[in-house]
């Protein structure tokens, strides 16, 4: 679906050049936020005397809500202008921040961080839709290439502006700072931005199947964290309980409905599927070990903030850079070697990770796993978000970007919540070294054993086929690495997001 011929835009012309503004400001200040917050965890959890608990649940509310409605988000935009969608998540994500950085308690700041995930789920999906509508089918890669790097950049700064503003002032400042970014981003888009709508999108929406997802994420998420707190009380059983049937009624409702919120077609495919799964796998890991892992540089080996926040960014630079010739790699010799490689270099990575205690050494003990560790996920992401788009047919290709994105949101969601209590990371452990540090080692093999196995899901269920590769346009991939990498693909039919 592309916009309508007056409101197509060019790269080199100031309206292109405002459209790129506009949505490099407003997805830039949600991976912002994203990158920000695991930095501010120490400092949030000090202020508020919250336990370890509260302090997934700030990560894991945002993240929660955002991967349980970005695919409505998706639909509503087609349906009702992606322009309209786009304003109203800038707006619904700043007031959210608003009400985090005023937060009095941490039950608050759980609370707006869900609203938050609504906002998001809102306004990310819009960005890449409206430079695929806006852009004449010439420019549009060039635009969309231009996005990938400068939101890339957003990404990269993320931490170290984090880092900065909590060592200087205080934690509420990363929320607060997204106020003035969506005033800019507003401006901009009300001025210089087209609308667009897909006219062949269907007036209905699959709500039943929203719902029972949120809830079914919902009631797990709370099972697996307030599980390693309080065992198996009868509020814990029975949140499982209604997770697990909330998420089977969701499936049923799928399968049966005439508009579904995701299409069960593609799943026929094994390619998608087993590229999902393995999605599934490597995000978890990677999710849950680097949510522990800025606590273990501030708690156990003494780093500030500002330190632990820029620790990251050369996993963020070596995919800035990489990404692409790792791209145009599988493009010549199939997604399978890389595939497979990726998770176990990743690994190599995640158990130099090991080597990362009291009085660590940035150059010595942190950077080398930093670096294999990023070099690893960069062999990965782009075969993979390639895959899964290769092997969903044209007409559904923005619903499996959807889908996957959705994936790796959820897998990084239940892994935050299940892995710490797993690890023996349970209550106020974050301010005891000694016992962190040993609960983070154990998280790390934990994490290592699921990148192998993503690795060799790869080796023996990715085929180099390239089955459906002529419905592929552009498949382009940011990632920002202290949430998870978020899987970016574009279509002209429909534009969902990671």
């Amino acid at each position: 679906m592309t916009a309508p011929a007056a409101a197509q835009v060019r790269f080199g012309e100031a309206s292109g050049r405002w459209v790129i503004l506009a949505t490099v400001l407003g997805s830039g200040m949600a991976f912002l936020d994203a990158t920000v917050v695991n930095v501010a965890l120490p400092r949030i959890g000090d202020d508020f005397g919250a336990g370890l608990g509260d302090l997934q649940w700030v990560v894991n509310g945002y993240t929660l809500t955002l991967a349980s409605f970005i695919l409505l988000g998706g639909s509503l935009a087609d349906r009702f202008g992606r322009k309209r969608l786009f304003l109203l998540g800038t707006i619904w994500f700043a007031v959210a921040s608003v009400l985090c950085g005023i937060a009095p308690n941490i039950e608050m700041l759980i609370a707006a961080r869900l609203l938050q995930g609504v906002g998001g789920a809102l306004l990310t999906p819009g960005s890449l839709a409206i430079i695929s509508a806006s852009f004449t089918p010439a420019d549009r890669s060039r635009a969309i290439g231009a996005w990938s790097g400068l939101a890339g950049i957003a990404g990269a700064i993320g931490p170290f502006l984090g880092g900065w503003l909590i060592q200087v002032s205080t934690w509420r400042l990363v929320f607060l700072i997204n106020v003035p970014l969506a005033a800019a981003v507003v401006w901009v888009t009300r001025r210089h931005v087209p609308e667009s709508v897909d006219p062949t999108a269907s007036s209905k929406f699959d709500l039943p199947g929203t719902l029972l997802g949120a809830l079914g994420l919902a009631g797990l998420t709370y099972a697996s964290t307030a599980g390693g707190e309080r065992g198996a009380d009868p509020v814990v059983v029975a949140a499982g309980v209604i997770g697990v049937l909330s998420l089977a009624g969701f499936v049923w409702v799928e399968r049966t409905s005439d508009h579904p919120l995701v299409p069960t077609g593609l799943f026929a495919s094994r390619q998608f599927t087993v590229a999902n799964i393995v999605t599934f796998v490597v995000y978890g890991s990677l999710g849950a070990v680097l949510f522990l892992l800025v606590l273990q540089l501030q708690v156990v080996s003494g780093f500030s903030p500002l330190e632990a926040g820029i620790s990251l960014l050369p996993m963020t630079l070596i995919m800035l850079v990489l990404s692409a010739r790792s791209g145009a790699l599988a493009a010549k010799i199939g997604p399978r070697l890389q595939m497979t490689a990726g998770p176990l270099i990743a690994a190599c990575g995640m158990l130099l990770m090991l080597r990362i205690g009291p009085d660590a050494s940035y150059p010595t003990d942190v950077l080398p796993a930093v670096v294999i560790f990023g070099l690893g996920m960069t062999t990965l992401v782009a075969p993979l978000t390639a895959t899964v788009l290769a092997a969903a047919p044209r007409e559904h290709a923005g619903a499996a970007s959807g889908v996957n994105n959705a994936v790796a949101r959820t897998a990084g969601l239940l892994a935050v919540a299940l892995l710490p209590p797993i690890a023996g990371l349970t209550g106020d452990v974050y301010r005891d070294p000694v016992a962190f540090a040993t609960g983070f080692q154990m998280a790390v093999w934990i994490g290592t054993g699921l990148l192998v196995a993503g690795g060799l899901l790869s080796a023996v269920g990715i085929s180099n086929r390239t089955e459906g590769a002529e419905r592929q346009e552009t498949a382009h991939c940011y990632s920002c690495p202290v949430e998870g990498p978020h899987l970016e693909t574009v279509q002209p039919a429909r534009v969902q997001r990671t």
